[in-house]
């Protein structure tokens, strides 16, 4: 079975009709029980019990906006796969063209939740990268799986990678241009941490700009941009339409890194606490199906592929969510932190030092003009409280920890503990 069959065509920000999802359940369901993860057909959870008394969702029908990127993929399924009708609401998705269009209908109530940047809702909360408002981050959805593409031209002219481009730059001074997706997003974050550790200041040396990710490969190969950084599949399809190379994935960067988050506003998840969590339960769920197995990505990849989700070919999206790398110039490889939807657990953990870190990013490269006290603010959005609940719905263990400390790409170490002294510590920065 033609795993893009359960897809309406005609309804592209819409659910999948009644009739096709049953017909999708009817194969799936079969490989979620053998796989004993989902419990997919248990007859309590069928009867809707987490939908009983005082837990019952507020809302019962939740709009949730995306944006054609791979790391949709779990809002995505958990509609397809009926998770959201098991936790006793409805998810009608929504199909968005933009970052910014994310944020306005977040912000206005036009959306419910949406799979949103994480960078983005540290902004909004802060009022940076739009008009202030109070934010509520209730799962992280993926790690890793973004990347850094250099265009064909920059290849041509020998670039491989970071240290290629630095010494390219002050070589051939000229301006040169590279797009990320929304200035306080995560790929902005991880294109400015790339650009300074090969030396190459974002603000002084380049000119940046904003594109959305389904009209990045057509910009650069109108000559519009020398690189970007985006989530798949727009890497992937850079190097299938011969316009780039990848010349890092943002993994590369932080090993593990937080990218898209299950996003609402701090109102509504006031307003709504139960369908918060019934819905998180329903999204963490089907991340931990999709990761249960190759066959399972297989099955997402062809899903997300149609018209109504991502709208590019299987082909563009499956390798690199199997961790199986081409970057375009010859090197092959199969990476060892592809993205995750589940990982165990730990992909969806909203830690409190990763939002802390998006902060300190942000105070860097002169969005913040003063030091926020970090702590208090990634306390008030990453709702750990209805994440744990979540999480003990479907029975995932919740981490002792609320931070997590790494070592990024150039040997600096964080873990949260001084955010302010780490933000300050860059010898690039505004």
């Amino acid at each position: 079975m033609d795993a893009r069959n359960p897809v309406d065509p005609v309804t592209a920000s819409t659910l999948p009709t009644d009739a096709s999802r049953r017909q999708w359940l009817s194969t799936t369901g079969k490989t979620a029980i053998a796989l004993g993860g989902l419990g997919m057909l248990d007859p309590l959870v069928r009867a809707g019990a987490w939908a009983a008394g005082s837990d019952a969702p507020e809302k019962k029908e939740v709009r949730i906006g995306f944006i054609p990127l791979t790391d949709c993929a779990s809002v995505v399924m958990a509609s397809v796969l009926g998770l959201d009708e098991k936790h006793g609401v409805k998810i009608v998705l929504s199909k968005e063209a933009s970052w910014a269009g994310v944020r306005d209908k977040l912000v206005n109530g036009e959306l419910d939740f949406a799979h949103v940047l994480y960078g983005l809702m540290y902004g909004v909360n802060q009022g940076v990268g739009g008009a202030r408002t109070d934010m509520a981050i209730l799962m992280s959805l993926n790690q890793n799986g973004q990347a850094i593409t250099l265009s064909s031209k920059l290849a041509e002219a020998g670039v491989k990678g970071g240290e290629d481009l630095a010494a390219h730059m002050k070589a051939n001074p000229r301006e040169y241009t590279f797009a990320q997706t929304f200035p306080t997003g995560t790929h902005a974050m991880w294109l400015y941490y790339w650009l300074a550790s090969h030396g190459v200041h974002p603000m002084r040396d380049t000119k940046i700009i904003t594109v959305p990710p389904p009209q990045m490969v057509a910009n650069m190969r109108v000559g519009a941009m020398d690189g970007f950084c985006v989530g798949e599949p727009w890497n992937a399809r850079a190097i299938m339409d011969k316009v780039g190379f990848t010349a890092n994935t943002t993994q590369d960067i932080w090993v593990d890194h937080p990218e898209k988050v299950l996003g609402s506003t701090a109102a509504f998840v006031d307003r709504h606490p139960n369908t918060a969590r019934a819905v998180t339960a329903a999204v963490m769920e089907a991340g931990r199906w999709i990761d249960a197995s190759q066959d399972n990505l297989r099955k997402t990849a062809q899903t997300i592929a149609a018209r109504a989700y991502v709208n590019t070919s299987a082909d563009a999206i499956v390798d690199r969510m199997l961790g199986k790398y081409d970057d375009g110039r010859g090197r092959q490889w199969q990476d060892a932190h592809p993205m995750r939807f589940f990982g165990d657990g730990a992909a969806n953990v909203p830690y409190l030092s990763d939002g802390m870190w998006f902060l300190t990013q942000h105070k860097r490269w002169g969005l913040l003009g003063e030091h926020p006290d970090y702590l208090a603010v990634a306390r008030k959005i990453n709702r750990l409280d209805i994440y744990r609940q979540a999480a003990s719905a479907i029975g995932v263990a919740a981490p002792v920890s609320d931070m997590r400390a790494t070592t990024l790409m150039d040997g600096v170490r964080w873990d949260g503990s001084d955010p302010a002294a780490y933000a300050d510590g860059f010898a690039l920065k505004v």
